[in-house]
C-alpha cells in the first residue's frame, strides 16, 4: 500500500482547519471501509488522511420538534440500533441492517456511504425517500443540500475541497406512515445491491392513499423519487390491481430515464416486483415496521 500522512481531529472545527491547510491535499477518514479497498488498487489521490472517526458531534442521533438529526459519523450498527430511528425511519434501519457484514456495519458510516456515492449504496434510497438534507461545513460556514442534489451521479457528489459533511436532517414522517426497504442481490447475506427500493405510504380513515413515496436504488444514474408513480396512487384505494399497475409504471419510468441496455430486461421485471412488494407492505398489510 502506498504511503501517506495521517492526523486525527478531535472536533469539527479542527477537522475543517486540517482539511484546509495550504499546500496539502487532505481527505477525511471515517470508517475507511471503502477507502482502504481503493488504496489497495490505486495510488492515493491525497497527501494526508484526516481521521474524523472520534469526533463526538458526528455521532449524534436525535429528534427534536419533529426534526431528526443524524451525524455523518454514525455507523450502520449505531443507526440500526437507534430507537429514535426505529420509531420514525424504519426504512433507514432496514437498509443499515442489510449492509455488508457485521464488521463493515460496525465501521462503515452513513456519511461515508453517501460521500462515496456508489450506485449500490444502501443508505441513499431511504435518505432520499425521507427528504433528507446534507449539512456541509467549511471554513466559510455551512451550506445545505437535499441528498438527491448532493449526490450528482455514481461516485460523484458536489462536495467541495476542504468541506466536511457533518450531518443529515429530515422531518419526521407524519403519524401512521409505514415504511420499508428491500433489495435484490446475488446472495442473501453480504450482498451488493443490484436493485433496491425505499417506500413509504399511508392510507386514511376511508382507505384512500394520502401519503406515498418511492425511491429506487441502483436503477437510475441519479437517485430520485418516482413522482409519476406516487401521483397515480394518491387519492386512490390501493388494490392488488392498482399496485400491479404501479409496478409497471415504475419499470416504465426507469426505462424512460435510462433507456434500454443489456440489463433492462432483467431490471424491468425485478423493479416491478420490488415496487409491488414494498407498496403492498406499506399500503395493504401491517408487515412493515
Amino acid at each position: 500500500m502506498a504511503k501517506f500522512n495521517y492526523v486525527r481531529a478531535q472536533s469539527i472545527a479542527e477537522a475543517i482547519e486540517l482539511l484546509n491547510e495550504p499546500d496539502l491535499s487532505s481527505r477525511p477518514l471515517a470508517g475507511g471501509t471503502d477507502l482502504m479497498v481503493y488504496l489497495r488498487l490505486e495510488k492515493p489521490w491525497f497527501d494526508r488522511l484526516v481521521d474524523i472517526s472520534q469526533i463526538p458531534e458526528l455521532k449524534v442521533i436525535e429528534q427534536q420538534n419533529g426534526q431528526v438529526k443524524i451525524g455523518s459519523g454514525v455507523t450502520f450498527t449505531q443507526a440500526a440500533q437507534s430507537e429514535p430511528l426505529r420509531q420514525v425511519a424504519p426504512l433507514l434501519v432496514d437498509a443499515c441492517q442489510s449492509v455488508g457484514s457485521l464488521q463493515i456495519r460496525n465501521l462503515g458510516t452513513l456519511g461515508g456511504n453517501v460521500v462515496n456515492a456508489a450506485a449500490c449504496a444502501d443508505s441513499l434510497p431511504p435518505l432520499v425517500c425521507l427528504g433528507a438534507v446534507a449539512h456541509l461545513q467549511n471554513a466559510d460556514g455551512e451550506r445545505r443540500l437535499p441528498v438527491n442534489e448532493f449526490v450528482t451521479g455514481p461516485n460523484r457528489t458536489s462536495l467541495q475541497a476542504g468541506e466536511l459533511l457533518t450531518h443529515f436532517s429530515f422531518e419526521a414522517p407524519p403519524d401512521g406512515v409505514r415504511s420499508t426497504f428491500a433489495k435484490l442481490g446475488r446472495r442473501n447475506a453480504q450482498s451488493i445491491s443490484r436493485l433496491s427500493m425505499a417506500t413509504m405510504g399511508r392510507t386514511n380513515a376511508h382507505g384512500v392513499v394520502d401519503f406515498v413515496r418511492l425511491t429506487p436504488g441502483a436503477a437510475t444514474p441519479r437517485l430520485v423519487r418516482f413522482e409519476p408513480v406516487e401521483q397515480m396512487l394518491v387519492d386512490q384505494k390501493p388494490t392488488e390491481e392498482l399496485l400491479a399497475q404501479a409496478g409497471q409504471k415504475v419499470a416504465a419510468v426507469m426505462v424512460e430515464i435510462t433507456g434500454r441496455r443489456w440489463s433492462t430486461m432483467y431490471k424491468e421485471l425485478a423493479i416491478q416486483a420490488l415496487a409491488e412488494r414494498t407498496l403492498r407492505q406499506v399500503l395493504l398489510t401491517g408487515q412493515a415496521a
